[in-house]
């Protein structure tokens, strides 16, 4: 079996309204990491959202490739987005750790983008939640409909905070120190996306109606 790490890449993306030229580089400073992923309970000054992934290539029968970076928003377009242009349409499992969850708009095209892609599989784990304090928001609905799209949705605990400051930074011989109340607000988020996602158990005619309704709704999104 062949295994391969991307360590840097740049690629250049275009579409409507302007060139992307991005860099997927692989090791994020330390200060850097723990800024925009510590999931405090307010999040002040976190406007970016920072995304870690794992990618899974099948390139032949024997053969795989491992990718991994991170990537953040640029302005204009989310950094769900960006990964999305990036990927291309070999990979078949992805593993994203993200600063903040997906907002409606990214959600909706996120699930519409795996609806074309049935041997993908997409695990995202997140810091923190994004606009989740609205019971019945627009973003969670759109958490709702990842999962209905087979997206497995999990809050990051100590062990993938880690696991993060492992892989993506720049750490040297530095060890990773969990913050005060890193456990009692993992606890609290995954007891929130907990009940977030329960909402889900509809049947598909409702489920659908309601993506539809999402849909029409959102028409911008409103993190930068």
């Amino acid at each position: 079996m062949v295994l391969c790490l991307l360590f840097c890449q740049h690629v250049s993306f275009v579409n409507k309204k302007c060139l992307f030229s991005i860099r997927l580089s692989v090791l994020l400073p330390p200060k850097k990491f723990i800024f925009h992923y510590k999931n405090v309970r307010w999040a002040r000054g976190r406007h970016e959202t920072y995304l870690c992934f794992v990618v899974k290539r099948r390139v032949g029968p024997d053969s795989l490739t491992f990718d991994f970076g991170h990537l953040r928003n640029r302005t204009g377009c989310h950094v769900e987005m960006l990964f999305l242009r990036y990927l291309g349409r070999l990979s078949y499992s992805i593993t994203w750790f993200c600063s903040w969850s997906p907002c409606a708009n990214c959600s909706i095209r996120l699930a519409q983008f795996l609806s074309q892609m049935p041997n993908l599989r997409l695990r995202i784990f997140v810091s923190r939640l994004y606009f989740c304090d609205i019971e019945d928001s627009q973003e969670q609905e759109g958490l709702r409909m990842l999962k209905k799209a087979g997206v497995q949705l999990t809050v990051m605990t100590y062990k993938d905070f880690f696991y993060c400051w492992q892989t993506f930074v720049a750490r040297k011989q530095s060890r990773f120190k969990a913050w005060g109340e890193l456990h009692q607000n993992s606890v609290r988020l995954t007891r929130k996306l907990h009940r977030i996602l329960q909402v889900e158990d509809l049947p598909n005619h409702i489920f659908f109606f309601s993506q539809h309704s999402l849909v029409n709704r959102v028409t911008v999104c409103s993190k930068t």
